[in-house]
């Protein structure tokens, strides 16, 4: 066979029980994913702010930029609602590379998926423990929602699965804010199509069971640049492209019409200085358009501690092993800029 069954995983509800989440958290999260949805759904005008490292893969150094994102977030809650990116899940062009912390908790150790699972959730708990901030996860992997469902209040779809069915299906289960990013060919109807997948309600196959969904009011779109047939990034977070998606959204029949615009990846052609700029223009548009701010509801950035990236094992504390991002200093400056100009 070319399967090797190596081991059977726990289920969801075998490591929930190990790892509850208690009940404060519990009602904690309640509120954030309540007031998420108020700001997808045009109740709330405060913005929307998804930050954090390209990948989560120390447990340390993780909350201790999240415990530092919490301060910021009591001096601007007024205005913004920071939600922390922690991604266990990231996804390989070519296959290869550090997969996460689902796959190696140790990112200089072989896989070790039931190691992976416990890290990934520990972590998500002890987030919300130190800093009273729920958190945003990449679901790469659809199967890994059980884990999950309960200590998430953001998910976000990659541009290489949405396209996939199994994805847009699982995410019409999703009671918290998704968002389902443009694929990296930029095409803006697929991207539409998978929100409209998302909102409506389906009978499918999962993790052994026939379901029924009701349908995800809260997905929504996510721009992330795109890459031409030259492999050259394309931006798509100028304001005509805003104008364009708002005119899209309403050739449709969608729920809650919201963008978040990704700063980094295409965007920014992976030069993560350039999200600060990238930010500002955003900001700038919704100024300039009071149909766009209605439609842009928050922003993605990629942050760590420490600025750029480095390879794994390279043992700077805080400095991604994946994409480059924003170091602490930029990131706390450009999080007081955008609730200055919101």
């Amino acid at each position: 066979m070319s399967f090797k069954y190596v081991a059977q995983l726990p289920s969801p509800k075998e490591i929930i029980e190990q790892y509850p989440l208690a009940s404060e958290y519990t009602a904690l999260k309640k509120r954030r994913d309540q007031m998420i949805a108020d700001v997808l759904s045009g109740k709330s005008d405060k913005f929307l702010v998804i930050i954090g490292p390209c990948s989560a893969d120390n447990e340390d150094a993780v909350c201790d930029y999240i415990s530092r994102l919490a301060k910021v977030n009591d001096k601007v809650n007024d205005k913004l609602i920071l939600i922390p990116r922690i991604y266990t899940n990231k996804p390989r062009t070519t296959g290869e590379g550090y997969k996460g912390i689902f796959s190696q908790p140790d990112p200089e150790k072989k896989p070790d998926f039931t190691a992976g699972l416990i890290a990934m959730r520990k972590m998500h708990i002890r987030a919300i423990q130190e800093s009273g901030l729920t958190a945003a996860d990449e679901m790469l992997y659809p199967d890994n929602w059980g884990y999950v469902e309960d200590i998430l209040s953001y998910v976000a779809i990659g541009a290489r699965s949405v396209e996939d069915q199994q994805h847009r299906l699982t995410v019409s289960g999703f009671d918290v804010a998704s968002g389902m990013k443009n694929p990296t060919s930029g095409d803006f109807s697929v991207m539409l199509n998978s929100v409209y997948a998302a909102q409506h309600p389906h009978s499918f196959t999962y993790r052994g069971y026939e379901v029924e969904t009701t349908g995800n009011p809260l997905a929504h779109t996510v721009l992330r640049g795109a890459v031409n047939k030259h492999g050259r990034s394309l931006p798509n977070y100028h304001y005509e492209d805003l104008d364009t998606l708002m005119n899209l959204y309403a050739e449709r029949d969608l729920l809650n019409p919201a963008c978040v615009i990704d700063a980094n990846h295409n965007n920014s052609n992976k030069q993560y200085l350039q999200q600060v700029r990238i930010v500002k223009e955003v900001l700038h548009s919704r100024r300039l358009n009071p149909d766009i701010r209605n439609l842009v509801k928050g922003v993605m950035i990629e942050s760590y501690i420490e600025e750029g990236c480095q390879p794994v094992g390279g043992g700077t504390y805080g400095k991604s092993i994946t994409d480059p991002c924003l170091g602490w200093e930029d990131s706390e400056r450009l999080l007081y800029d955008i609730a200055d100009l919101c």
